[in-house]
């Protein structure tokens, strides 16, 4: 799980990137709080190979990515 909250822009999508490199995760949960971030990090994820399903909570939002 990557937990982005709090942060801006681009490093939300570091993080994620991060992630994918170093594990090349099947699935990841991804928590955001930011709609710029939250629109980043989906752009990111379908680049890479990933479908993406959002659910929003109040401001926060968590993406699950998983690989094609």
């Amino acid at each position: 799980m990557v937990d982005a909250r709090g942060l801006s822009c681009p490093m939300p999508v570091v993080m994620v990137q991060n992630e994918v490199k170093k594990n090349n995760p099947q699935t990841l949960e991804v928590l955001l709080d930011s709609r710029c971030s939250v629109e980043n990090v989906t752009r990111f994820a379908k680049n890479n190979g990933y479908d993406v399903k959002a659910e929003a909570d109040g401001e926060e939002t968590k993406l699950i990515l998983t690989r094609k």
